[in-house]
């Protein structure tokens, strides 16, 4: 029994339903139980239970099937799965551990053994969902018991540790009153203490805050957890580094992506400073009938592969977001932002990812479902991943369309696609769509000396939409030549004129699959470059990678054209899709431009370091220079700098910015 009543826990027995109910009601759960599969991912959510027990005996197809579809959202929600199995389907354990199960028991057991293995997968919940991680680098000291509270008591016991750094002396055993300990935190820190006591009291489930302490200027967290047999909330501090995006970069090994801890960090740091996020949950549909035909490398080859458009995809404009594999062939997106921006975010993900992958010999292509929530009042990871949850599982068992918003977030409805697309139309013909430059500078000396122009869709009630948005809606409302037209042509004008400051900078300029196969194409766009009055031989022009193989041929032909114009050619994001050396050597390019999870794992292991030498090397030996993007620190640009790479853009220059900006940088860099 908790301070807040009995702990939830889901059940789900096909023979045993009345007997395994009574066990966990006498060992002082609150057992919520079923005997049907159907819904199972929607009940599981709706319980707030931490740990989900599967009752297979007597009922082994059944309970697999019931394994599978609840293993990721399991793990998604940071839970614990008990599976239960009759004595003669041993054999089946691997597989219920491939699906997601983290505890078994095998009949028969007794009471007491059934009651030790709840115990058991509650306290593996408790580890996997506990709040913060502490960061690499830490002084590696583990966390002490600080402070004990019994619900309902004006008073809470300190450790002598916690009552020192509080000035309160070190007397063991210290009680203080709640209040005057609230009053050692800031309004912020007293509304987080609040809220975290609050959830754990109704729950019966570990929580975290944190909070500035005011006298130290250090972060702290403060983990907690239910002492179900004293009734009493107990808490664990620790000092956390100012917050930052790299507290949060604990990784799954398989795509090198955020993993689930990581997110639940993240969105807790976020929420704590009041920023309102989004959470766009996806799930690969069929993804262990993938694993079955091709094997469990291609699957994981796949993974890998579909983590990296996803991140592409996040990365389409300037707002804060986080990208995270969660468990099994699900992935998360968080994001800053309102709900309807999260469901356009939503569909380009849904079609991003339903183009082939070639894996090895093996083309494969993936179906998608997602789910979306935002965050409310009071939320905090564990409460806003569930609500997304519960909204993809409500996409998986429905019939007709790939996402669902939780609606009762207070997300409003979803997105009329078809009025977008009768908002792009006027957007060209009101001139919405902006035009922002991000420099890109020389590594060896900082200067710059060039700016890749992206384009911004200024909305009047959604405010600004980023590229791969505004592509989007134009891909499936067929405006996509006239948008590719008007972004081009407008950038290269903006260019033409640009002040004396900016006169010697080179200009790049993306160009789209779509163009690629566009009869006569190299010759317009070379036409409408010397119609603007812009030097061609200032112009690179960028296609992505993914762009190039869709037609190969037609791509060397296209390219070759631009650079008979005096233009030059690069490959943008390059390591975000085939990577191939034999379409390197076909094709007539002056640049290769590396994808910013290249740049950016190039200060991480030391494998990661040989990969993007690796491929600095080879573009090298083609005579290629080479442009490293989404380059955010100096040990990364050092790193770079190290294994050749000739230029480079990212944040620790700028982000895109207005023309008048970009003038104003160029300036002070030049000082």
């Amino acid at each position: 029994m908790t301070a807040g009543g009995p702990a939830a826990l889901f059940i789900l027995s096909f023979r045993h339903r009345d007997e395994l109910t009574k066990l966990a009601e006498g060992a002082g759960w609150h057992p919520i139980a079923a005997r049907r599969l159907a819904n199972v991912e929607q009940r599981f959510i709706g319980s707030s239970a931490a740990v989900a027990v599967v009752d297979a005996r007597g009922a082994l197809s059944d309970g697999q099937e019931a394994a599978r579809r609840l293993g990721d959202t399991v793990e998604a929600n940071a839970g614990a799965l008990l599976v239960l199995l009759s004595r003669n389907d041993g054999a089946a354990l691997d597989q219920f551990h491939a699906d997601g199960a983290t505890h078994f028991l095998i009949s028969p057991f007794s009471e007491q053994q059934f009651v030790k293995a709840v115990q058991f997968a509650a306290r593996h919940a408790e580890r996997v969902g506990g709040g913060y991680r502490r960061r690499a680098g830490d002084d590696g000291q583990t966390r002490q018991e600080s402070w004990r509270w019994q619900a309902g008591s004006p008073t809470v016991q300190l450790s002598p540790a916690l009552a020192r750094q509080a000035g309160l002396g070190e007397d063991p055993g210290r009680r203080i009153s709640l209040m005057e300990l609230f009053r050692k935190l800031d309004p912020e820190g007293r509304k987080a203490a609040r809220g975290a006591v609050g959830r754990a009291m109704e729950t019966g489930r570990s929580t975290a805050f944190a909070h500035l302490d005011r006298q130290s200027g250090a972060r702290l967290a403060h983990h907690l957890r239910v002492d179900r047999d004293a009734g009493e909330i107990v808490g664990h501090t620790e000092t956390l580094h100012p917050p930052s995006d790299g507290a949060f970069q604990s990784r799954d090994p398989i795509t090198g992506l955020g993993d689930a801890h990581a997110a639940r960090a993240w969105i807790d740091d976020r929420l704590m400073h009041g920023v309102g996020l989004v959470a766009v949950l996806l799930a690969v549909s069929r993804f262990d009938a993938i694993n079955a035909a091709f094997g469990r490398a291609t699957g994981d080859a796949v993974l890998q592969a579909a983590g990296r458009r996803i991140e592409r995809l996040a990365g389409g404009d300037d707002r804060p977001r986080f990208v995270a594999r969660l468990a099994g062939a699900e992935f998360a997106v968080l994001l800053a932002g309102s709900a309807d921006q999260a469901r356009l975010f939503a569909g380009a993900l849904v079609e991003s990812l339903a183009r082939p992958f070639l894996s090895g010999d093996h083309v494969v292509t993936l179906g998608s479902r997602v789910g979306v929530a935002a965050s409310v009042s009071g939320d905090d990871a564990a409460a806003l991943l569930r609500r997304a949850s519960a909204a993809l599982a409500e996409a998986k068992g429905a019939e007709t369309g790939a996402i669902r918003l939780f609606e009762s977030a207070g997300s409003g409805d979803a997105i009329d696609d078809e009025r977008l697309e009768v908002d792009l139309r006027r957007a060209l013909d009101q001139d919405e769509i902006d035009i922002v430059f991000q420099p890109q500078l020389s590594v060896t000396s900082g200067e710059i000396v060039g700016a890749e122009a992206l384009a911004r869709w200024r909305h009047p009630t959604l405010g600004q939409l980023g590229a791969a948005t505004l592509f989007n809606v134009a891909e499936r409302s067929d405006y996509l030549v006239q948008l590719s037209d008007h972004v081009q042509k407008k950038a290269v004008e903006l260019a033409a004129a640009w002040p004396e400051t900016l006169s010697g900078l080179r200009l790049a300029v993306n160009i789209t699959a779509a163009d690629i196969v566009r009869p006569g194409f190299a010759a317009q766009f070379v036409a409408m470059v010397g119609e603007s009055g812009f030097d061609p031989h200032r112009l690179t022009v960028e296609v992505t990678e993914s762009g190039l193989i869709e037609d190969l041929s037609a791509a060397a032909t296209l390219l070759a054209g631009l650079r008979e114009g005096g233009l030059r050619v690069a490959i943008d994001d390059f390591g975000t899709g085939y990577s191939s050396l034999a379409y390197l050597k076909a094709l007539p390019l002056d640049y290769l431009k590396i994808d910013k999870r290249l740049s950016q794992d190039i200060a991480g292991s030391p494998r990661d370091r040989i990969v993007v030498r690796g491929v600095i090397d080879m573009a090298r030996s083609l005579g290629l220079d080479v442009i490293a993007e989404g380059v955010e620190t100096e040990e990364q640009l050092g790193l770079l700098a190290e294994e050749g790479c000739t230029l480079y853009q990212g944040y620790l220059c700028s982000p895109p910015v207005a023309l008048d900006e970009l003038a104003d940088i160029v300036t002070r860099r030049r000082r």
